[in-house]
């Protein structure tokens, strides 16, 4: 079993967990956000991140929202270890990102990235420099350091504990259990590891 708590092998999990996919998807290719800046949000993720930027498709297309013109448009992607990437669209037209940008944004909703714990304290170190504000929480399970990128989508660089193994065999055993009593009103805590 991997090391890391949220890459557990699924083929490996009791079939109650886990439906019985002939194929399951292989990994995250790209998660989207619309972005008011391109050149702001490069400076964030490529110069204080150090996340790669690998391709930037410029566009224009016609959008159900806009019938009656086309829409210039940019769409960026920036490189994650495993091939995946964050990608963002802007558009020239200011009214076109007013419809399209995110409208609730808050911690519960965010992008967690998987990273060392020293990668985490180097990241820290380049945000706070950057004038980023940051907030931890060891949440037991994992540890993490939360920002807000300029267009305040909240991100999240998570490290592993060193039991993360012995965390998720228990969590492959308890995770079904543990939530069919949640949804049946029984909302005792399950998580003892967490610390602020």
């Amino acid at each position: 079993m991997s090391t890391n708590l949220m890459s557990t092998n699924l083929k490996d999990q009791p079939s109650t967990n886990v439906d019985n996919a002939v194929e399951l998807p292989q990994r995250l290719h790209h998660n989207a956000r619309v972005v008011r800046d391109h050149e702001r949000t490069r400076q964030f993720y490529q110069d204080i991140i150090g996340m790669p930027l690998l391709a930037t498709w410029a566009e224009v297309g016609q959008f159900p929202d806009f019938p009656e013109r086309k829409i210039s448009f940019c769409h960026t992607f920036y490189g994650l270890s495993d091939g995946g990437a964050l990608a963002f669209f802007g558009f020239a037209d200011p009214e076109v990102y007013e419809v399209y940008k995110a409208k609730v944004q808050s911690g519960f909703n965010h992008i967690a990235l998987a990273v060392s714990s020293e990668l985490q304290d180097q990241i820290k170190q380049k945000l706070e420099k950057a004038g980023h504000k940051t907030t931890f929480i060891d949440h037991g399970y994992c540890q993490s350091l939360y920002v807000s990128d300029p267009d305040e989508l909240t991100l999240e660089f998570t490290s592993d504990p060193k039991n993360a193994a012995e965390i998720g065999e228990w969590q492959a055993e308890t995770a079904r259990g543990t939530l069919a009593r949640w949804v049946a009103g029984d909302r005792t805590p399950n998580n003892n590891l967490r610390h602020r």
